[in-house]
């Protein structure tokens, strides 16, 4: 079995603080503590965990319509994450995906059906525990 390891590092001062990955495509990108995030300029924890979960996704969805050499076209997913302010601490309550796919030789069933294991089978989709609900639509 091979193992695969990904790193991403923070470094915190005060409020706010800034986040690297080791491939290093995010590199001291400013992260905020703060929800609701009122400050365009800054991160945080909910808009990466979105950001990951529709590049998951559409990944999955990729490989998934791939595999019936489909996958042609393009795909456009958006995560909305919903957080709560519960009695101790913010909390993610749900994740909608919403996809629109422009695949000119998929049918809806075959769409629908890919979505649905795309969704299943997504690494970060798997990661969580929280409801995960969808929206998919096919467009030509």
């Amino acid at each position: 079995m091979q193992l695969i390891i990904r790193k991403a590092s923070v470094r915190w001062k005060g409020k706010t603080g800034t986040v690297s990955t080791g491939s290093g495509v995010l590199k001291r990108v400013r992260f905020s503590l703060g929800f609701p995030l009122n400050n365009g300029s800054h991160t945080d924890s909910a808009e990466l965990i979105a950001a990951a979960h529709a590049s998951s996704f559409s990944s999955a969805l990729s490989k998934e319509l791939g595999l019936k050499a489909l996958a042609a076209g393009e795909i456009i997913t958006t995560a909305t994450v919903t957080l709560e302010h519960l009695a101790t601490c913010w909390t993610i309550k749900n994740i909608h995906l919403n996809v629109v796919a422009k695949l000119r030789k998929v049918t809806q069933g075959v769409f629908i059906d890919a979505t649905v294991r795309a969704k299943t089978n997504c690494l970060v989709s798997r990661s969580l525990r929280t409801n995960i609900s969808m929206n998919a639509k096919l467009e030509k």
